[in-house]
C-alpha cells in the first residue's frame, strides 16, 4: 500500500481476514457466505478493501497470497466504479493497472480471470442490456461468466457489493431496479442462468440497508463493523460543525453570503500560512453555494449577478477563468455580469486544484467527496434541512487526512443558514446524527463553538514549556513492538535525526536473533524441530477388498519437505517478523548453506518464548530510542509528528511525549459560562469565559488570589490537552486535570496540575495512584501535582485541601492504595490548605 492504515482500519483488515477465513471453512453450496462491511463515510472503506485485495492477492503478515483470486466489484453507478477504480489505482503499489478491468458491453468471456479486480454496475445489467444476452457477436453471457467461474473457484471468488454510495436521489424505480438486480448475486437467478455467489461482500455505511438487501435469502452472514468512535479519533474527520444562522427573521440572505464568503477567505489565509510554515503541499478551500431552483424563465431564482459582486469585491480583484464553476443538469457555461461560470461534474471538483466556488442546487450527493469544501452557504428553506444534512456530512473528511494541532481553525466546517432559526437549526443537527456519515465531535452554533487563540501577555510562558511532557492514549491497533522499533528507526534516519538509527537497530535486531537460536540449539530442541520441518513420515492406510478389512501401516517411508516448502515457510516466518528481517538475517549469514539459514528463521519464528522475548527486547529498545530522540521529533513538521505519533500510539507501553500546546484551540462557550481573568487562551477582544464547576470556579479563584502568573482550562480529550495514564481493572486509560496553574518564582516558571475531584466517585484511588506514578517519573518538570477536595476544616468552614504528589512522602503513600477508604485516610493525615 502506499498508505499507512489507521489502527481502526488494520482492526477492519484483521477481521475481514477472519471472516474470510471462517465464511471459507463454512462454505457449500448449500451455504454460500455474506460478509456485511459497514463502517460510516469517511472512513476509508475503498482504502480498506483495497489493502485486503492486496493481501489476498500477494499475502500478508497473517496469510500466503493466492494470485488466482478474482474479484468483481458490483455498484448501481459507473461513476462510483470508475472512483473506486482510480482510488485502488492510487493507493496501491502491488495491484497493477490492467488487472482493474471494467466490464464494458463488448465484454465476453468463459471464467474470470485469475489476479483481477473486475467492475460492474447494474445499470450494464438489465434484461435489456448487451451484457446479458447471446447474441453473434457475444458466446457467453455476463451470468455464465460469473457462474462458471465460481463453480470453478468458489474459495477463490469474491464478489463486493458497494452499498456505500447509493444515491440519495434516485428515482425509486432506479433503485428498486438496482436492488433487484444486486440480489440476484446472492440469492442466484435461475431465470438468467445465475448461481448464488459463494461469498458476497456487502460495503455498507448503513448496515439496515444491507440488512434490507439479503433479507430472505438462505446465506450464513457475518459482520464486521467499524466503531464511529475510532474515525472520529483518527482525525480523518473534522472536529466540529460550525453552523451559523441569523438571530431574527429578516431577509438578509446576502449578508450572510458576504460572511460566508469571509469565513471562506479567513480558512483560505488559514490554510496558506500552515502550508507555507509546514512545506505542505497548498490546501485551497472551495467555497460550496447552494442556490435555489429556477422555472423556465431563470437558472435559479437566487441573485448570482449579486452572488459574483460580492465574490468580488471581498477578493479584491476580479475573478479568473474557472474559479467559479456549476453542476446544474442541462446547462453548460453560463454568463454571469463578465464572469464564464463553467459546468463540472461532482465527482471532479476536489482534484481540479484552480476550483474555488460551486453553485449547486440539489445533486451533490452519490458519492461526492470534497475536503476541501470548507464553507457551505445555502440559500435553500429549512424545509430542506435533511438534504442540507446529507451534503453536509459528505464534506468533513480532512484535506490531509489527519487533523491539524497547530490551528483549530482548520479542523472546523462552516455553514450558513440564512433562511433556518434556532428551532430549524436544531433540525439540522438532528438530521446529522441521522446520517450515514461520522459526525464530529461537536456541532453547534458559532455562538457556541468558537476559536481562541495564545493570550499574547503570556508569550514568555508558552516559551518556557518546552521541556513539559504529556502522553496519548487511544484504543489504536497495538502492532508488535519488533515492527515498531523497526520503523521508528527507518523514521529517525529518513528525517536525519540519527542517520545510523536504522542500521544499528537492524544489527541489534539481528544479533537478538542470533542469541535466541543459539538459545535452542544450546536446550536441545533445535535438531527435534528441524526435523518436524525437514522430513516427515508417510503412513499407509490399506483395504483389502477380498478380506474386507483395513490394515494401517505406521511409518513406512519417509518424505523429506521439499526446498520449494522450505521457503513458502520462510516467507511466512519473515510475515511474523515484519519488516524484511528474515531476509536480513539471510544476508547476514549468506556464507552458510542457505537451506539451514531458512529454518533457523523458521525454527526462531515459531518458538514462543524466543519471540516473547525478542518482542520484550525490542519493546525496550523502542522506548529508549524515543526518549533519546522525542525533541528532535518535536521540531519537526506537523505531518513527519503525525508519523511518530502514530508508532507511539500503536505501542502496548504509555510513551511520554513533548507537551506543546497550538497557536490557537477549539473551546465550546455555554449559557453558564463566566469571565475569568488571566487564561493562557483567550477570544479576539483578551477576554476568556468558561462553564466550571463550584469546586473548579473555587480552585482557580484561590490560586489567582495567592499570586498565579496564568492557567488553562485542560478539556477532555482533545488533542492539545494534558493527559495522564492511569490503571483501572488492569486497563490503561487517560485522566485530564482540570486546572494547569503558572505560578513564577527566581528560577522562572513553575506548571502546577492540579485535580479537583469528588471522592465519592468509583475512579478516586485509581486517579491517585496515576497521578502519583506520573509524579515520581516526572517531578522535575512540573510543580505541584495535586489531588484536591472541599471539606470543611476545625473552624467549621469549607476550604480545599490539598494531596501533593509532588512530596516523596505522599506519593509513596498512595501509591501502594487499593481502595477509595485508604485515600480518605491518607487526605485525613497528610492534605494540606493554601488559603
Amino acid at each position: 500500500m502506499r498508505v499507512t492504515l489507521f489502527p481502526f482500519q488494520e482492526t477492519a483488515l484483521a477481521e475481514l481476514h477472519e471472516k474470510i477465513n471462517k465464511a471459507h471453512l463454512m462454505w457449500s453450496e448449500k451455504d454460500p457466505q455474506v460478509i456485511s462491511f459497514s463502517a460510516p463515510t469517511g472512513s476509508g472503506k475503498t482504502i480498506i478493501m483495497t489493502a485486503l485485495f492486496e493481501e489476498i492477492l500477494y499475502g500478508g503478515s497473517d496469510n500466503i497470497g493466492d494470485p488466482n483470486s478474482v474479484f468483481v466489484w458490483l455498484s448501481d453507478s459507473p461513476e462510483l466504479n470508475e472512483q473506486t477504480r482510480l482510488k485502488i489505482e492510487s493507493k496501491s503499489d502491488k495491484i497493477r493497472v490492467r488487472d482493474l478491468v471494467t466490464v464494458d458491453s463488448n465484454f465476453d468471456t468463459e471464467y474470470l480471470e485469475g489476479g483481477r479486480i473486475y467492475f460492474i454496475n447494474t445499470q450494464k445489467l438489465g434484461s435489456d442490456k448487451l451484457l446479458t444476452t447471446k447474441s453473434d457477436t457475444r458466446q457467453y453471457t455476463i451470468w455464465e461468466t460469473l457462474t462458471n467461474t465460481a463453480k470453478r473457484i468458489p474459495k477463490q471468488f469474491y464478489v463486493v457489493i458497494d452499498e456505500a454510495h447509493r444515491g440519495t436521489y434516485t428515482s425509486a424505480q432506479a433503485e428498486n431496479k438496482a436492488q433487484s438486480i444486486m440480489q440476484k448475486f446472492i440469492k442466484g437467478s435461475e431465470e438468467d442462468g445465475l448461481c448464488i455467489m459463494p461469498l458476497v461482500i456487502g460495503v455498507t455505511a448503513t448496515p439496515q440497508r444491507f440488512d434490507n438487501l439479503i433479507a430472505g435469502t438462505t446465506s450464513t452472514v457475518q459482520k464486521v463493523i467499524v466503531p464511529p468512535e475510532q474515525v472520529r479519533e483518527s482525525g480523518l474527520l473534522k472536529d466540529r460543525i460550525i453552523i451559523h444562522y441569523p438571530d431574527i427573521p429578516l431577509g438578509a440572505d446576502m449578508t450572510m453570503f458576504k460572511g460566508a464568503v469571509e469565513n471562506w477567505l479567513k480558512k483560505c489565509a488559514h490554510w496558506k500560512a500552515y502550508c507555507e510554515r509546514e512545506n505542505e503541499k497548498m490546501v485551497n478551500p472551495i467555497l460550496v453555494v447552494q442556490v435555489e431552483d429556477g422555472n423556465e424563465r431563470e437558472i435559479t431564482r437566487t441573485d448570482l449577478g449579486i452572488c459574483i459582486d460580492l465574490l468580488e469585491e471581498a477578493m479584491g480583484r476580479k475573478l479568473l477563468p474557472g474559479e467559479v464553476v456549476h453542476t446544474f443538469n442541462d446547462y453548460g457555461t453560463i454568463k454571469v455580469r463578465d464572469v464564464e461560470i463553467h459546468q463540472i461534474e461532482a465527482s471532479r471538483i476536489e482534484d481540479e486544484e484552480n476550483v474555488k466556488v460551486v453553485f449547486f442546487k440539489m445533486n451533490l450527493s452519490t458519492g461526492w467527496d470534497c475536503p476541501r469544501a470548507e464553507t457551505m452557504m445555502s440559500f435553500r428553506s429549512a424545509q430542506d434541512y435533511t438534504y442540507i444534512a446529507q451534503l453536509l456530512g459528505r464534506m468533513i473528511r480532512t484535506p490531509l487526512a489527519r487533523r491539524i494541532a497547530s490551528d483549530a481553525e482548520l479542523n472546523n466546517v462552516s455553514l450558513f443558514l440564512p433562511y433556518f432559526d434556532k428551532d430549524t437549526v436544531k433540525n439540522v443537527v438532528n438530521a446529522l446524527h441521522d446520517s450515514e456519515s461520522v459526525m464530529p465531535t461537536e456541532t453547534g452554533t458559532n455562538k457556541e463553538l468558537i476559536t481562541l487563540g495564545r493570550n499574547l501577555a503570556y508569550s514568555d510562558v508558552f516559551d518556557s514549556m518546552d521541556k513539559l511532557i504529556t502522553y496519548r492514549l487511544d484504543s489504536s491497533r497495538k502492532q508488535a513492538p519488533l515492527k515498531l522499533l523497526i520503523q521508528l528507526s527507518r523514521a529517525l534516519t529518513m528525517d536525519g535525526i540519527d542517520l545510523e538509527a536504522q542500521k544499528a537497530v537492524k544489527n541489534a535486531v539481528l544479533s537478538k536473533m542470533d542469541e535466541e537460536i543459539a538459545r535452542i540449539k544450546v536446550s536441545g530442541d533445535f535438531d527435534g524441530r528441524v526435523a518436524s520441518i525437514t522430513g516427515f513420515a508417510l503412513n499407509t492406510l490399506t483395504f483389502d477388498y477380498g478380506e474386507n478389512a483395513y490394515s494401517f501401516d505406521e511409518a513406512t517411508q519417509t518424505m523429506t519437505v521439499t526446498e520449494f516448502d522450505i521457503s513458502r515457510h520462510f516467507e511466512q516466518a519473515g510475515r511474523i517478523l515484519g519488516e524484511g528481517l528474515h531476509k536480513e538475517y539471510w544476508i547476514r549469514h549468506s556464507t552458510r548453506d542457505h537451506i539451514e539459514v531458512k529454518i533457523e528463521v523458521i525454527v526462531l519464528t515459531s518458538d514462543t518464548a524466543a519471540m516473547e522475548r525478542i518482542n520484550a527486547f525490542a519493546e525496550e529498545k523502542f522506548i529508549s530510542l524515543y526518549e533519546n530522540n522525542k525533541r528532535s521529533i518535536a521540531r519537526l513538521n506537523e505531518a513527519r509528528k503525525n508519523i511518530y505519533e502514530r508508532l507511539i500510539n500503536a505501542s502496548a507501553q504509555p510513551i511520554a511525549i513533548p507537551w506543546v500546546l497550538p497557536d490557537s484551540i477549539d473551546f465550546s462557550v455555554s449559557d453558564n459560562s463566566i469571565k475569568i481573568d488571566r487564561h493562557l487562551y483567550c477570544s479576539e477582544d483578551g477576554t476568556f469565559q468558561a462553564s466550571l464547576n463550584p469546586w473548579e470556579k473555587g480552585v482557580i479563584e484561590e490560586e489567582l488570589k495567592n499570586g498565579a502568573v496564568c492557567w488553562l482550562r485542560n478539556l477532555d480529550r482533545k488533542k492539545w490537552s494534558l493527559e495522564i495514564p492511569y490503571e483501572v481493572g488492569g486497563v490503561i486509560t487517560s485522566m485530564f486535570p482540570d486546572l494547569v496553574v503558572v505560578r513564577a518564582d527566581a528560577q522562572g516558571y513553575i506548571f502546577d496540575i492540579l485535580e479537583p475531584h469528588d471522592p465519592s466517585r468509583k475512579d478516586n484511588y485509581p486517579k491517585a495512584v496515576g497521578l502519583a506514578k506520573f509524579a515520581e517519573k516526572h517531578w522535575d518538570k512540573f510543580g505541584r501535582i495535586q489531588l484536591i477536595r472541599q471539606k470543611k476544616g476545625l473552624d467549621g468552614r469549607e476550604h480545599f485541601y490539598r494531596l501533593d504528589m509532588a512530596k516523596v512522602a505522599v506519593r509513596n503513600k498512595v501509591r501502594g492504595i487499593t481502595s477509595n477508604e485508604e485515600l480518605d485516610r491518607i487526605f485525613d493525615t497528610d492534605a494540606e490548605r493554601e488559603d
